[in-house]
């Protein structure tokens, strides 16, 4: 059966983080890594995180399964940590959540669930997009679509262009959105665009599907789920999957959800008996440990207020470092225009160099990226900064 099997090629961030452990470059850098770093280099575990496993060590009694459906705490808690109070109340009817083993089980269980609803179902997802989001969505039988979001010459969103190809997105299709920080590029939408992005979902029908992977990472926790939460008051169906993995950092506990939101109850209570079957046939259940964490400190005042105020440290200093990356480049006299970097959101952004011209800081500086040029803004730091731009300024001659 296995003899005749060819070797897949590495999964390029997976290659390049075996390549950086093996370099012994005293003066290497990692920026292709979607993980948040600190000033050295760590990625840490979160002060609120830490307490609550004492906490969860301290009291926890068994460790029986918890279903398919997970937690119901913990459920509630993220509807409300994404919808708001009052908009996670009022839709209370119309909602679901399901507890998933990461961000990336969320997005597979619901494109299993849609294929289930609709066999071979159309979704649209914009150009450039996380990469690992073809195989999560495709390999459960969806059709893949794209829209142009991203101009690289100009280092904005092409909205003219996207609006006028989701104009061919109808109902019983579905459009992907990033709700913050887009990855790979960290251009977001405005208010403005998704407030066009609402009326055009209302007069074609499409449903809406929001990946939220980076709440509290780009302007704030429920500043950066203004797009989820004006469609959710406003469209009959939506999807978010969401993420715990960057703001909570736990990463490896694989802790995320799929919320669910069905125009009458009915349809709501059809598709979570569909949706737990599902769960079912994939996981059967998703792992407790980090969603435990995860509930005990939303549900906690003292370390929801902790959580938050870290999470607030590590927004500022993404956004810090954009800031000093932007300053060094000019300092250092480099003759190109890095503006566009202060001015994106969470951990990502393209710098723009060809591949060429990547490959040379890979191979002659000891400084890792993806051939796209995509950075991880957080693997910058004040230490590494200077060797940065002097490797950038030489591979740009």
């Amino acid at each position: 059966m296995f003899q005749n099997l060819t070797p897949l090629a590495a999964d390029p961030i997976l290659g390049l983080m075996a390549a950086f452990r093996a370099d012994s470059n005293p003066h290497k850098i990692d920026l292709g890594v979607g993980v948040y770093k600190d000033a050295a280099g760590h990625t840490p575990v979160m002060r609120a995180v830490k307490e609550a496993e004492r906490r969860l060590l301290a009291t926890q009694v068994t460790k029986t399964y918890v279903g398919p459906a997970g937690a119901s705490l913990y459920n509630e808690y993220v509807a409300q940590l994404i919808l708001g109070r009052e908009l996670a109340e009022s839709t209370r009817d119309l909602r679901c959540t399901f507890q998933t083993p990461g961000g990336c089980g969320g997005l597979r269980l619901a494109a299993e669930f849609i294929n289930k609803c609709n066999p071979g179902a159309r979704i649209f997802v914009s150009d450039p997009t996380w990469a690992n989001h073809i195989p999560l969505l495709g390999d459960a039988g969806l059709q893949i679509a794209t829209y142009p979001y991203y101009d690289y010459a100009t280092h904005s969103i092409q909205f003219d262009a996207m609006m006028a190809a989701l104009e061919q997105a109808h109902k019983g299709d579905l459009v992907l959105l990033h709700g913050c920080c887009h990855n790979p590029c960290g251009a977001d939408l405005t208010q403005d665009q998704w407030r066009a992005v609402r009326d055009l979902a209302l007069k074609n029908g499409f449903t809406p599907f929001i990946d939220l992977a980076y709440q509290g990472l780009g302007d704030g926790v429920d500043e950066d789920c203004f797009g989820v939460r004006l469609l959710a008051a406003a469209v009959p169906e939506l999807i978010v999957v969401s993420s715990c993995s960057k703001n909570f950092g736990v990463y490896r506990e694989r802790v995320g959800a799929f919320t669910l939101l069905c125009q009458d109850n009915a349809s709501m209570k059809a598709a979570s008996s569909l949706i737990a079957a599902t769960a079912r046939g994939i996981y059967s259940m998703p792992p407790d440990h980090g969603a435990t964490v995860v509930e005990m400190i939303l549900g906690d005042s003292v370390l929801r207020l902790d959580w938050e105020q870290e999470l607030t440290q590590m927004r500022e200093r993404i956004s810090g470092l954009r800031t000093l990356l932007v300053q060094q480049l000019r300092a250092a006299g480099v003759d190109r225009d890095f503006s566009f970097i202060e001015h994106e959101k969470g951990m990502f952004s393209f710098l723009g160099l060809s591949v060429p011209q990547v490959q040379r800081l890979v191979k002659e500086h000891s400084i890792y990226l993806v051939d796209s040029s995509r950075i991880n803004v957080a693997g910058i730091s004040e230490g590494n900064v200077d060797y940065l731009v002097a490797s950038i300024r030489k591979v740009l001659g």
